[in-house]
């Protein structure tokens, strides 16, 4: 917009001086609860700076595609399905309201009882969540969906599995401004849409599972294919919080049969009670193409430590099938991601800029912002369980007239947080009374839109039924029976 401040990130270079090492920590400002959070996609940390001397010699072959992409592709998708067209303009570009102040809250009265224990059962405040939930936050991972779409258009399987491992680490970036809330856990059958004529892509999310929160979802465009099924192991240690996923992402390349699979990372929140909180990603992923064995990706997240202080490093390699080394990745999840070697290495991925006063607007991305948007056209189209009709996290104070009757939205994002908490609190309690009834009489739960299977590995997964497009398109789920959330 004009006149709108933008927050430029810098290139990388693998070493980073200890000035910048303490910006990164100071400029981190959120806090989990470590069953909710999800990790999602895109920021960027540095301003940029008047002496252009700092920015280094790496080219940028792949990066301008990355941020111009919006202005290019030429996608719409109407009714659910995926047509050559326009792209809409229109987006919001701001929150209704800022972040609560959660000075006021003592979260040592709230976790000293939990020490050590899994967390999926403590109730948080709603001053520490953010207006966006779980589901939502499986759609931010898909914000540089742009990766997947080069990688649907490059031949050599070295590079595209170089894409690949771009992809996997862009889903990291938006949570570095974002460790001082947190997502609202879904309730059992909640849904959400996602259809983005601008990225050429159509997702759609469930909450399959309440104990243990299992959250799926399933994306898909002309050029790939993405899926995932989530949940969290996570402990608090007195001074941390570690969230452990148990999970895989699964990506198709229809074009060349390609059908990669990775893991998640674990996540640590520090200083949660006292001190400037920041956000730490640790351990490797691994991913591999199962339709190929040419190569294979691993991508370590540096843990930071005594003897290495350079936080938010990832390192990798693409290797083939004889172990050598065909590509040597390197960066900084919250920065960017380069591959070869400094300083003729070339930038594959870098995050898009921070709106302005992001740090009033929890943190959110331009992407996040877009999320709990409800477009009014689009209303009649969902299903009443879609995220975005929840009273105690929706972006809009209004009446809403459903099959059941109406009920006036006050909720978080609003600004309304009395309001958001007693409707956060009744949401509960209705969760609570459905689980009970079916107990009580044997009622075995079963998702709208996704179903349970056996990978390959012997591991339950979620992957979906194939019926959520068919049913919005005809009859349209105002004819489907969809159990009451909220």
């Amino acid at each position: 917009q004009t006149g709108e401040q933008i927050h430029v990130s810098l290139p990388l270079s693998q070493q980073v001086s200890n000035e910048s090492r303490l910006s990164m920590s100071e400029s981190v400002s959120e806090f989990f609860d470590a069953q909710e959070v999800l990790l999602s996609a895109s920021s960027s940390e540095n301003e940029a700076s008047d002496d252009e001397s700092y920015i280094s010699d790496v080219s940028d072959n792949i990066s301008e595609d990355n941020t111009s992409v919006a202005d290019n592709v030429s996608r719409q998708i109407l009714n659910g399905e995926l047509t050559g067209g326009a792209f809409r303009n229109g987006r919001r570009t701001c929150l209704p309201a800022p972040s609560p102040d959660t000075s006021n809250i003592n979260l040592w009265n709230i976790l000293r009882n939990n020490i050590g224990k899994d967390l999926s059962k403590v109730s948080m405040p709603v001053e520490l969540n953010e207006p966006l939930n779980t589901l939502q936050h499986l759609c931010e991972e898909l914000e540089y969906s742009e990766l997947l779409d080069k990688a649907a258009e490059t031949d050599d399987p070295y590079e595209r599995m170089v894409l690949i491992a771009a992809f996997a680490a862009s889903g990291y970036a938006s949570t570095y401004f974002r460790a001082g809330s947190k997502p609202f856990n879904p309730v059992l059958g909640e849904t959400y849409e996602c259809i983005r004529e601008d990225k050429g892509f159509r997702f759609f999310s469930e909450q399959v599972s309440h104990h243990p929160p299992i959250s799926a979802c399933h994306c898909e465009s002309k050029n790939f294919v993405f899926w995932q099924d989530i949940r969290w192991k996570n402990k608090f240690w007195g001074k941390s919080m570690e969230i452990l996923p148990v999970g895989t992402l699964n990506v198709t390349l229809p074009k060349y049969g390609d059908y990669y699979v990775w893991n998640k990372v674990t996540t640590c929140i520090h200083n949660i009670l006292s001190g400037r909180r920041w956000i730490e990603h640790y351990g490797e992923i691994t991913i591999r193409n199962t339709k190929s064995s040419v190569c294979i990706c691993k991508l370590t997240f540096v843990k930071v430590n005594y003897w290495n202080s350079n936080v938010n490093e990832v390192q990798g390699v693409v290797i083939d099938q004889e172990g050598k080394v065909v590509h040597r990745l390197f960066g900084k999840w919250h920065e960017g991601l380069y591959c070869g070697v400094a300083p003729s290495a070339k930038c594959i991925w870098r995050p898009g800029s921070m709106p302005t006063n992001y740090e009033r607007y929890y943190g959110f991305t331009r992407f996040a912002i877009e999320l709990n948007e409800l477009d009014p056209l689009l209303k009649d189209l969902l299903p009443i369980t879609d995220a975005r009709f929840r009273p105690d996290q929706r972006q809009e104070c209004l009446f809403i007239h459903l099959v059941f009757g109406g009920f006036k939205a006050e909720l978080l994002e609003e600004g309304n947080v009395e309001a958001a908490a007693s409707e956060k609190q009744r949401i509960e309690e209705l969760q609570r009374g459905r689980r009970r009834y079916m107990e009580e009489n044997s009622i075995e739960y079963i998702p709208k839109f996704f179903k349970k299977v056996i990978d390959a590995n012997q591991r339950e997964a979620w992957v979906t039924n194939d019926t959520y497009w068919e049913l919005r398109k005809d009859p349209g789920f105002s004819k489907v029976e969809i159990p009451i959330l909220w």
